[in-house]
C-alpha cells in the first residue's frame, strides 16, 4: 500500500487538476505514480513530463529508451517501474524474451542493444565513472554523443521515478 495518501483524482483543483488533465489527454489515464507526484508537487510532475517530451523528440528509438529505463529500474529494484517499462517495452515491439534478457543484463542477440545494456549497467554500477574503453565501445556500437546525452537524461528521469516509487511504495496499477 502506498505510504502517501493521495486525494481522489476527481477532487483535484488548480495546478494539480491542470497537470492531471495533461496526463489524461496524453495517455488516457493517470497512473498512480503521476497521481502521487501531481497531488504533492504539480510543478515537479510538469517538469518531469516536459523532460520526457524532450526524450521522445530526441534521436534514441523508443525501444532504446525503454531498454535504458527497464534495465535501470531492474538494477534499482523498483517493481513499479519494472512493471511499467515492461509494458511500455512490449508496446514498442520488444518481445517478452528480449525484455527478460534486458532485465537480466544478458545478450539479446542484437549487438547494438547489447552494447546499450552493457553501457547502462556499467553506468549504474560505477555511478557514471567509465573508462575510455567503455566510452569507445558505446560509440563503436553506433551511438552518437547526442544519444549519450539522451541516455543520461533517461537514466536521470528513471532515478527520480525509481526512488519516489521506492520511498512511497507506490501501488501497482
Amino acid at each position: 500500500m502506498s505510504r502517501i495518501a493521495i486525494p481522489a483524482i476527481a477532487s483535484a483543483t488548480g495546478a494539480t487538476a491542470e497537470v492531471y488533465g495533461e496526463v489524461k489527454k496524453a495517455i488516457g489515464s493517470i497512473p498512480n505514480l503521476f497521481a502521487a507526484v501531481g497531488a504533492l508537487a504539480p510543478e515537479v510532475l510538469k517538469t518531469y513530463l516536459a523532460a520526457e517530451g524532450v526524450l521522445a523528440a530526441g534521436t534514441l528509438s523508443k525501444r532504446d529508451l525503454e531498454t535504458v529505463k527497464l534495465l535501470h529500474s531492474e538494477l534499482t529494484g523498483c517493481d513499479y517501474c519494472v512493471a511499467a517499462h515492461t509494458m511500455l517495452g512490449k508496446m514498442t515491439g520488444l518481445s517478452p524474451e528480449t525484455l527478460k534478457l534486458i532485465r537480466a543484463g544478458q545478450p539479446t542477440g542484437d549487438a547494438k542493444r547489447d552494447a546499450l545494456v552493457h553501457f547502462v549497467k556499467n553506468l549504474q554500477q560505477t555511478s557514471g565513472t567509465i573508462s575510455a574503453a567503455e566510452f569507445a565501445a558505446i560509440k563503436a556500437a553506433g551511438y552518437t554523443d547526442a544519444q549519450i546525452v539522451e541516455i543520461t537524461l533517461a537514466i536521470a528521469l528513471t532515478v527520480f521515478t525509481n526512488y519516489f516509487n521506492r520511498i512511497n511504495d507506490t501501488d501497482l496499477d
